[in-house]
């Protein structure tokens, strides 16, 4: 069988950008059991809790589900296990000194397969108070309007408002 080429995005975490301002991001591998690859493969996972933590000069994502495989026996894994991520020594020392540095997490953004290899994009990212929130959505509002109208405009339709 010829390996899978491209990228296929399996779960994705949309809450993470409404509540986090993303500074940075990276690509990490995931160390998976094999019915772990048989449920994504499938399509299901669930990154709506999920966090890493640099623990020991490695990094791990915790609370990311992974359901069951249903066919799967009694070598079936558990679904919210810690899973460790694979990146580059560079990149993990950089995550060390910016998640000491104080105010920083580790959010996982999406879950794809790469090339038949399971990824997770993680980003470093800076927790939102509720009136960033809601500035955020106002000005992603006010940016939809002037676009709205923008082409209003150029079909030659005009509002009197």
């Amino acid at each position: 069988m010829a390996r899978e080429k491209g990228r296929s995005l399996v779960a994705q975490n949309r809450k993470a950008r409404h509540d986090y301002t993303i500074e940075d991001t990276f690509e990490a591998g995931l160390v998976l059991v094999g019915t772990e690859v048989k449920s994504l493969r499938a399509g299901r996972a669930s990154l709506v809790d999920g966090y890493g933590v640099v623990k020991d000069g490695e990094v791990w994502l915790y609370g990311v589900h992974i359901p069951e495989y249903d066919p799967g026996t009694w070598t079936n894994h558990e679904p919210r296990r810690p899973r460790k991520l694979l990146l580059h020594r560079s990149e993990i020392s950089k995550l060390i000194g910016k998640t000491k540095e104080g105010g920083l997490t580790l959010v996982p953004l999406s879950m794809y397969f790469k090339d038949g290899y399971a990824k997770v994009e993680i980003a470093l990212a800076k927790g939102r108070k509720a009136y960033d929130k809601r500035q955020a959505i106002a000005e992603r509002d006010a940016k939809r309007e002037v676009a709205r109208e923008a082409g209003r405009r150029a079909k030659g339709r005009f509002s009197e408002s």
